[in-house]
C-alpha cells in the first residue's frame, strides 16, 4: 500500500477553504443591506478562512495528481471538519455564539443537515447569521465534495474517487458518463428546486427573507428556521406548510429521479421500487398518524407556540389533523427536522412510530440522512429470500431490486452497514446515557443525531433544543452527525490502523 499523499489532500481542504470563505461574503451582504451590525465579524471570518486557504493552495502550487482511494476518504473526512470549523468562525468573530464548543456544533449541525440548534432565541439573531445558518446547510445538502469536483477539474485533480466517498450507498446511478457533469446536473436541479420553493413561498405569503431561508434548509433536508417555534409560526397558513410538504418529500427522492422527470423519462420514475415504498410508508403512517390525532391528541392552531393539545374538539378540524400528520411524517423520515407540532407527545404509540421512523431515512442519492429506504427493501428481501435458500440449498437465488440481480458483495455490504448503525446508535445511547441524561432523551439524541434528524424525545423534544446537553454530549453528538451524513464507513476507515499502514 502506497503512502498517503498528504500534498493532495492539503491542496483540498485549501480549495474548500477559499470556497467556504467565498460563502460567507454573501452573508455579509445580507448583514449590509439589513444593517444587523454583524458584517465586521463574518467578513474577518470570511478572510482568514480564505486566507488560510490561500496558504494551503500555495503551499502546493503546481502539485497536480490523481486522487487515490485512501485520500479520498481523508479528504472528505478532514473536509467536513475543516469546512465546520471555518464555520464556526461567523458565530464567533460576531458573538451570536460565543462559545467555541456551541458554534462548531451549530455549524456541524449545518453541514450534516441535522438541524439540531443549541440557540434559545433564534428570532433575536442579526438576519446574516441566521442565512450564515441556512447557507451551511444549503452546502452541506449536496455534498461539500460533489460540489467541490464539478470545479475540480480546473485544478487538474479527478474527483471519481470522492464521489464514491461522499456518496457511498448501495447504487451509484449516474447521469453523464464524466462526474463532474453528475455534480453539475445534480447541482442545476438542486438549485432549481431551491428558486422554485422559495418563490412559491414568498407567493404564499411568507416574507422574502424567510421565504429563501426556508427553501435552503428545506431542500437540503436540514430543518433550522429563522423562526423560534419553526414552521408552527405559520400554522395559520396551511398553504404554506403545504409548499414545504412538497418540496421536502422532493428532497426525499433520489435526484437522479428528478432528473429523469425532468427529462421526461417518467417511466424510469415510475417503476422505481424505493419510490414505491417512500411513497406507500407516507401515506400509510400519515393516516395512522392523522387518526390518532385528530381523535386522542389534537394540534394546536397557536402560531407562536408548539405543542399538542390534549382534546382533539379546541379545534376539531380534521384537516389540521391531517396536516401535521403529514408535515411531521415527511419532516422525520426526510430527516428535515421542520417542526409544525410536538410529535413526541402524539400519543405513545406515535412516539414509537416517530423513533422508527428516525433509522428508516428517505432515498438513497437524495439529501435525506439515516439508513435509507433501498437498504431496507434489499435486507428484507434477503431476509425472505432464506426461507427459500433453505428449503432449496442448491438453487441460485439472487435478490432483484428494480428488476435487476443484486450481487451478494453489495447484500453483505448492507447487512453489515445496518449491523454497524445499530452498534453505533447503541453506543452512541449509552455514552448520553452517562452524561446523566435519562433513558428516552439518551436513546432519542443518539437517533437522532446519527440520522441527522433533528428533534428527537424527552428533554430534546421538539419544544426543546440541545443547548441544555454538557459540553462533551455536544461534541459526542456532533461526531454522530458526522458519522451519520458520511454514512458510518467513510469516517470509521480513517480511524482504523490499517488504514494508516504503508505497506
Amino acid at each position: 500500500m502506497k503512502k498517503l499523499n498528504f500534498k493532495i489532500i492539503l491542496q483540498m481542504m485549501g480549495f474548500l477553504l477559499i470556497f467556504n470563505g467565498l460563502f460567507m461574503l454573501l452573508s455579509v451582504i445580507v448583514s449590509l443591506y439589513y444593517d444587523d451590525g454583524a458584517s465586521q465579524g463574518i467578513l474577518y471570518a470570511g478572510l482568514l478562512s480564505m486566507a488560510v486557504g490561500g496558504l494551503f493552495q500555495f503551499a502546493t502550487k503546481g502539485f497536480k495528481t490523481q486522487i487515490k482511494k485512501r485520500e479520498g476518504y481523508l479528504v472528505v473526512t478532514l473536509g467536513w471538519i475543516i469546512m465546520s470549523l471555518s464555520g464556526a468562525l461567523p458565530y464567533i468573530f460576531t458573538g451570536a455564539i460565543p462559545s467555541f464548543t456551541n458554534a462548531f456544533f451549530e455549524t456541524m449541525s449545518g453541514y450534516t443537515t441535522t438541524g439540531a440548534s443549541i440557540l434559545n432565541d433564534i428570532e433575536s439573531m442579526p438576519k446574516s447569521i441566521l442565512f450564515w445558518r441556512s447557507t451551511t446547510h444549503w452546502i452541506g445538502g449536496m455534498g461539500i465534495i460533489v460540489l467541490a469536483i464539478a470545479i475540480l477539474p480546473l485544478l487538474g485533480i479527478g474527483g471519481m474517487q470522492l464521489f464514491s466517498a461522499e456518496a457511498p450507498g448501495p447504487s451509484a446511478d449516474k447521469l453523464h458518463p464524466r462526474i463532474t457533469d453528475t455534480a453539475k446536473r445534480l447541482w442545476l436541479i438542486y438549485f432549481s428546486l431551491t428558486v422554485a420553493e422559495a418563490i412559491l413561498l414568498k407567493v404564499a405569503g411568507m416574507g422574502v427573507f424567510d421565504a429563501v431561508n426556508h427553501a435552503m434548509c428545506t431542500l437540503s433536508t436540514g430543518g433550522f428556521s429563522t423562526k423560534n417555534a419553526s414552521v408552527a409560526y405559520w400554522n395559520n397558513q396551511p398553504v404554506i406548510q403545504y409548499i414545504i410538504i412538497i418540496f421536502m418529500f422532493l428532497a426525499g427522492t433520489n435526484f437522479v429521479l428528478s432528473y429523469y422527470a425532468f427529462k421526461g423519462k417518467f417511466k424510469k420514475v415510475f417503476y422505481d421500487e424505493e419510490l414505491k415504498i417512500y411513497f406507500i410508508i407516507i401515506v400509510l403512517l400519515t393516516t395512522i398518524s392523522a387518526i390518532l390525532i385528530y381523535y386522542f391528541a389534537g394540534v394546536s392552531k397557536t402560531p407562536t407556540e408548539i405543542q399538542a393539545i390534549a382534546h382533539p374538539m379546541v379545534n376539531g378540524l380534521a384537516e389540521s389533523s391531517f396536516r401535521h400528520a403529514l408535515f411531521q411524517v415527511i419532516a422525520v423520515i426526510t430527516t428535515t427536522g421542520f417542526v409544525s407540532a410536538d410529535f413526541s407527545i402524539w400519543t405513545p404509540f406515535l412516539s414509537v412510530i416517530f423513533f422508527f421512523l428516525m433509522f428508516i431515512g428517505a432515498s438513497a442519492g437524495s439529501t435525506a440522512g439515516g439508513v435509507k429506504i433501498v437498504r431496507h427493501i434489499i435486507m428484507l428481501k434477503n431476509g425472505f429470500l432464506e426461507f427459500k435458500r433453505t428449503l432449496h440449498p442448491n438453487a441460485i437465488i439472487p435478490v432483484r431490486y428494480n428488476g435487476r440481480a443484486v450481487t451478494r458483495g453489495i447484500v453483505f455490504n448492507i447487512m453489515a452497514f445496518f449491523i454497524l448503525y445499530l452498534v453505533v446508535f447503541a453506543i452512541g445511547a449509552s455514552v448520553f446515557a452517562l452524561l446523566g441524561l435519562d433513558i428516552i432523551t439518551a436513546a432519542g439524541a443518539s437517533a437522532s443525531s446519527l440520522g441527522n434528524v433533528g428533534p428527537a424525545f424527552g428533554d430534546l423534544s421538539p419544544v426543546n433544543n440541545y443547548d441544555s446537553l454538557p459540553s462533551f454530549g455536544k461534541w459526542w453528538s456532533a461526531f454522530l452527525m458526522l458519522l451519520g451524513r458520511l454514512e458510518l464507513f467513510t469516517v470509521l476507515i480513517v480511524l482504523t490502523p490499517y488504514f494508516w499502514r504503508n505497506n
